[in-house]
């Protein structure tokens, strides 16, 4: 009760003082103020507090309306930071002063109870060693021949039939979940050799891990939405309120890739290399914790980013039928021309031709990256390209989800859904990797990428051709949850009707 009495007198506090801040505040012009209000004292906390349901929308308005799309972020009780939506600072970080730029102790304290030190929460000779070791495996053409059968595999056997049944029934599905499953199978087959089994049959091995490992993602990003940076510390040394849920979502996502990590390390002798897991296991200086990191790692860039992607790609297009209707001339023409029915498999070779499929998912990934932000630090004093100053030790975020709706980026049809704009005389049109930075982009880019495009294509082309997607609600754009990757809140309920 104590306990309690002293989180009621905080939140009390800060609300006195917000109503204070913002009535003496309130004769100051707002519409043409640029960048984050800055109150005294407490700097931006009452405009973040305000807008925390909604931070990507935030960063988004209020960097669109500052010089070079960046501008400083000051809260109490931590550095200040930059946040910037602006190409020319994410190649400095990423490429041109890379070494100044690792992950901070702001982002490895506040998820290494989650992550550990996996690839994507460490730096140095750590973040080699995986960075290395996982290269190897992804530039390997059997992995890419083996991606190719486990998703042909999941989607002829699991896939289909479920969507197949729910058209006979007209039951309403929630899509982002099957997508979710789809992608938690594969990564597991891939990485680690181990079928879960989450989409389709009777084996449920996987959701109660699948519901922790989401609760897990979400609680720690609520850790960097608190008010104050200590109260989450204050929480967990308590163990109470949102602390104690992770902590028990987070010994489930423990103890499942344990019991990865045990059963690979039985069949060591069997199957040794067999897959990305197996490569770590081989080096007997890893410890089961830090294969732990490994395995949540990569089930987390395996299975929320490319599950997140899809459903938002679903749901631009029950908006847009012209370009479903595209889509669908792109795979009869492939299709033709190979002289395939629908149903076949498509080949590797097949999906490079989908150019107008693959414009479209880039669209939805310009629009709704499935990791909107990344938080890097400062290491020394440094001058941005665009003249912005950041400290030493200061935090600096740069807004995937607020570049991709830049009209500084993409001109005045920034927030229209255009696949066109990838295409040039009908072939897709790469990109810089720091103007559309989805998958990150120099030493620390997405090793998966290629993968993720596979499977993505794959998926799509083959629910397209056979199904059409009636979404329900459409015309409400989803929620988004406020985690790691930008999950749909309520997933995606469809109803399933074959052509």
């Amino acid at each position: 009760m104590e306990v309690l009495s002293v989180q009621l007198l905080i939140i009390l506090f800060l609300l006195s003082l917000w109503i204070y801040l913002y009535v003496t505040t309130s004769s100051q012009k707002k519409s043409t103020n640029k960048g984050f209000k800055i109150y005294p004292i407490v700097g931006v906390l009452p405009e973040f507090i305000k807008n925390r349901a909604r931070v990507h929308d935030w960063f988004t308005e209020t960097l669109s309306h500052c010089p070079g799309n960046t501008d400083v972020l000051r809260l109490p009780g931590i550095e200040p930071g930059i946040i910037t939506a602006n190409p020319l600072n994410v190649e400095y970080f990423l490429k041109t002063n890379f070494e100044n730029y690792p992950k901070g102790e702001l982002l490895i304290t506040t998820l290494e109870d989650f992550l550990g030190r996996g690839i994507f929460n460490s730096n140095g000779e750590l973040w080699r060693v995986q960075r290395k070791t996982a290269s190897y495996v992804f530039n390997t053409k059997s992995l890419r021949s083996f991606v190719m059968d486990n998703v042909v595999v999941e989607i002829s056997t699991r896939l289909v039939p479920i969507l197949a049944k729910a058209s006979e029934t007209r039951q309403v599905l929630d899509l982002q979940d099957m997508l979710e499953r789809f992608a938690f199978d594969n990564i597991c087959k891939v990485a680690f050799n181990v079928d879960p089994a989450g989409l389709g049959g009777d084996r449920t091995d996987g959701s109660e891990f699948m519901q922790a490992f989401d609760d897990a993602a979400a609680l720690s990003t609520e850790r960097f939405l608190c008010s104050l940076p200590l109260l989450w510390k204050f929480y967990k040394f308590f163990d109470i309120g949102s602390e104690r849920k992770l902590k028990k979502s987070i010994k489930i996502v423990h103890e499942f890739a344990d019991n990865i990590i045990q059963s690979r390390m039985e069949q060591k002798m069997e199957k040794k290399d067999e897959d990305l897991l197996s490569r770590f296991i081989g080096n007997d200086e890893n410890s089961n914790e830090f294969l732990r990191d490994i395995v949540i790692s990569f089930i987390l860039a395996g299975r929320d980013t490319t599950s997140s992607a899809l459903s938002w790609f679903f749901w631009l297009l029950s908006l847009n039928p012209d370009v479903e209707s595209n889509i669908l001339k792109e795979l009869e023409t492939i299709r033709s021309r190979n002289r395939r029915k629908i149903g076949d498999a498509y080949s590797f070779e097949e999906l490079r031709d989908m150019h107008y499929l693959h414009a479209t998912i880039s669209e939805t990934l310009r629009l709704y990256p499935p990791v909107p932000v990344d938080i890097l630090a400062c290491r020394s004093d440094d001058v941005l390209p665009d003249g912005a100053f950041v400290g030493r030790k200061w935090f600096v975020v740069y807004c995937a989800y607020a570049m991709g709706r830049m009209e500084s980026i993409w001109g005045k049809s920034c927030l229209e859904f255009l696949p066109e704009r990838w295409l040039e005389n009908g072939k897709y049109r790469q990109e810089s990797p720091f103007k559309f930075p989805v998958f990150h982009a120099g030493p620390r880019m997405c090793l998966g990428k290629h993968m993720a495009y596979i499977q993505m294509k794959s998926i799509a082309a083959s629910v397209i051709e056979r199904f059409k997607i009636d979404v329900q609600n459409k015309d409400k754009c989803p929620e988004h949850v406020l985690s790691l990757t930008l999950r749909m809140k309520s997933g995606l309920q469809v109803r399933v009707k074959e052509r």
